[in-house]
């Protein structure tokens, strides 16, 4: 659940005369030096948020937003590239399209329960560790993909799947994406698994740690 990123498209929707100058403003600033003292700040009003987000992610290493799992800070590490912005016929779109939508921040399980028979869900949990088994009585062996200071564990993921087979019986239809795994495959019997390999980098510690690899995914498509 990322909190910034609800901020940022609430504000992208409903605010686009007072977002428009702060976006300008972080393009005039951009520098190294800059991202550094931004991602170090803690703006509370919605608008200074979302221009914040809209700055950090799109200047992080690989636009990643990651955040510290005991304060919440935001420690994804400077991308060495220009923060671009928005053009005035790409907010304006963004805002036409954004119009139409609901925006919430809330739990999966609460946002779930509102859906009906036609409507149709696609999720993107946190992918399921590539040697994990998830079992709720034992550690997974490996840690969920994690950007947000809030956990998303083994547990949710079978909660997640027994919600999936609900939203069928309901007659919802639903796409998800997560990892190629034995267990998404057991998790979710009933449904067509579309297989696949991308491409994903990964950083450890810092932005010369780098190593491309690939990346064992699936299309989960329930049978609504």
């Amino acid at each position: 659940l990322n909190e910034h990123l609800v901020a940022a498209w609430v504000a992208m929707r409903d605010h686009q005369p007072a977002l428009r100058p702060l976006l300008d403003w972080y393009m005039e600033n951009d520098s190294k030096e800059f991202y550094y003292e931004v991602r170090s700040a803690a703006p509370t009003s919605l608008i200074e948020r979302a221009a914040r987000f809209f700055y950090l992610n799109g200047v992080s290493w690989n636009h990643l937003w990651r955040e510290n799992s005991r304060t919440g800070a935001m420690n994804a590490p400077w991308g060495d590239r220009r923060f671009k912005g928005f053009d005035d016929a790409t907010m304006a779109t963004i805002g036409k399209v954004l119009s139409r939508a609901d925006i919430v921040a809330a739990d999966f399980r609460d946002v779930l329960k509102t859906a009906s028979d036609g409507d149709f869900v696609y999720l993107d949990p946190p992918y399921l560790p590539i040697f994990s088994q998830p079992d709720t009585e034992k550690e997974p062996t490996a840690k969920f993909n994690k950007y947000t200071a809030k956990t998303f564990e083994a547990v949710d993921l079978i909660e997640l799947a027994d919600i999936c087979a609900e939203l069928s019986q309901r007659g919802v239809k639903w796409i998800m994406s997560n990892r190629d795994t034995e267990s998404v495959h057991e998790l979710f019997p009933d449904t067509e698994i579309i297989k696949f390999t991308t491409h994903r980098s990964l950083a450890a510690q810092s932005r010369r740690e780098v190593e491309a690899h690939r990346s064992p995914e699936a299309i989960i498509i329930g049978r609504g």
